[in-house]
């Protein structure tokens, strides 16, 4: 069990807090600020409880240089009307410098500070320790809340916490509770929904599921890739070869854990890859060999929905189709809905499908979304998260 910032006594202590705030912008204007949002309940707790707070992130990927166009500007700015008080903004191409030095011990308790984008710096992505020493010496506590960076050992996400203690804040403490319990002690029957294009890519999440989850069911791209593998025609769809290799041994561990997997049994056909492409539903048997599979067709949403039905847990990872595009959005929206009003624990593995549940109005009826797509993926592989191993145990 990690320590939290409830196991801190703040007063007169001085918090660096890695947030996530590496958020969509146009120009200079935020256009999604749910990650900002998603950190405030940590922020909150530390100024409320006496602490000077210094945070810091990233900001798309300027590459170890300054790039004006992904300053943390707007998102000091953001911060601050969501906090209702001023957050400075201590501004350096350097990061940390003496005049940064200077408006960190300056800060009054309860007052919040945010440093310049981290990976203005090549030594952020290099884990430099040198970096990570000057991040540490702004502070006395690391405080780790950016779950979405947590499976990169960078300077400001794990090296820093060589040289001061390290807790985890609330959004961190959150995604272990219900990634953890989901994979360790879910409540059965517990299914696992697996999209996206490639097998590969998400071969190793679907291989540790096979020895924990009592349904598998598999959509999107790579849904073509077990069709063909079981002997259908696919057209033009979506094929991964690589990953093809790879669906025997999926198969194989599936039938020795007594996992049932779900394939699709129709799909929707489109002429080629567009909004308004002509499409139609084939069976899964009798697929248009010069057309492109798009999405799960009615009789896999109806074979899909019922099964889930039944699930106490389910972790979805990824969409059922091109759900970007309303004419083939229908079998991801079917399993949201699905999910939004299934009586259990329901947990978004962030990315697309988290994405996906927003466009369809049923975040808010999710128990859980992850913040963080290639971390929660990281993490239901089975894989320790340096960002999280880094924390100091109770």
């Amino acid at each position: 069990m990690k320590k939290t910032v409830r196991d801190v006594e703040w007063q007169g202590r001085t918090a660096v807090c890695r947030c996530d705030f590496n958020v969509p912008l146009d120009g200079s204007t935020i256009t999604d600020d749910t990650r900002i949002r998603a950190s405030l309940p940590t922020i909150q707790y530390l100024a409320e409880h006496g602490a000077k707070v210094i945070l810091m992130s990233h900001l798309g990927r300027p590459k170890g240089e300054p790039k004006p166009e992904l300053t943390l500007a707007p998102v000091a700015e953001r911060l601050s009307q969501l906090l209702g008080k001023d957050v400075k903004f201590l501004k350096s191409e350097q990061v940390v410098d003496d005049e940064v030095r200077r408006g960190a011990e300056a800060l009054e308790p309860g007052q919040v500070a945010l440093l310049e984008n981290v990976r203005y710096r090549k030594e952020e992505e290099k884990n430099d320790p040198e970096f990570a020493k000057e991040l540490a010496g702004l502070g006395d506590v690391f405080v780790q809340d950016a779950f979405g960076t947590s499976h990169r050992a960078h300077a400001s996400t794990t090296g820093i916490a060589s040289y001061i203690p390290a807790v985890s804040g609330f959004l961190i403490e959150k995604e272990l509770k219900f990634l953890g319990e989901a994979v360790d002690s879910p409540e059965r029957p517990f299914a696992a929904i697996m999209g996206g294009a490639k097998v590969k890519d998400k071969l190793p999440v679907i291989v540790n599921l096979l020895s924990k989850v009592d349904m598998l069911f598999i959509g999107g791209g790579m849904s073509y890739t077990f069709s063909k593998v079981q002997g259908y025609e696919i057209g033009k769809s979506l094929f991964d070869e690589e990953g093809s290799a790879l669906i025997p041994e999926i198969m194989k561990k599936a039938e020795e854990n007594g996992v049932k997997i779900f394939t699709p049994v129709d799909a929707v056909m489109a002429d080629e890859f567009a909004p308004d492409s002509p499409h139609a539903v084939y069976d899964i048997d009798k697929m248009d060999p010069d057309k492109m599979g798009m999405d799960i067709g009615p009789k896999t949403i109806e074979l899909y929905t019922a099964e889930l039905a039944k699930a106490r847990t389910v972790v979805w990872n990824g969409p059922m189709g091109v759900f970007e595009m309303d004419a083939f959005a229908e079998g991801t929206k079917a399993i949201a809905d699905c999910l939004a009003d299934l009586d259990g624990t329901t947990i978004v593995g962030g990315g697309d499908s988290a994405a996906a549940a927003a466009k369809f109005g049923v975040a808010d009826k999710m128990t859980h979304i992850s913040t963080g797509g290639g971390a929660s993926l990281e993490f239901l592989e089975g894989k320790e998260l340096p960002g999280i191993a880094c924390l100091d145990e109770k």
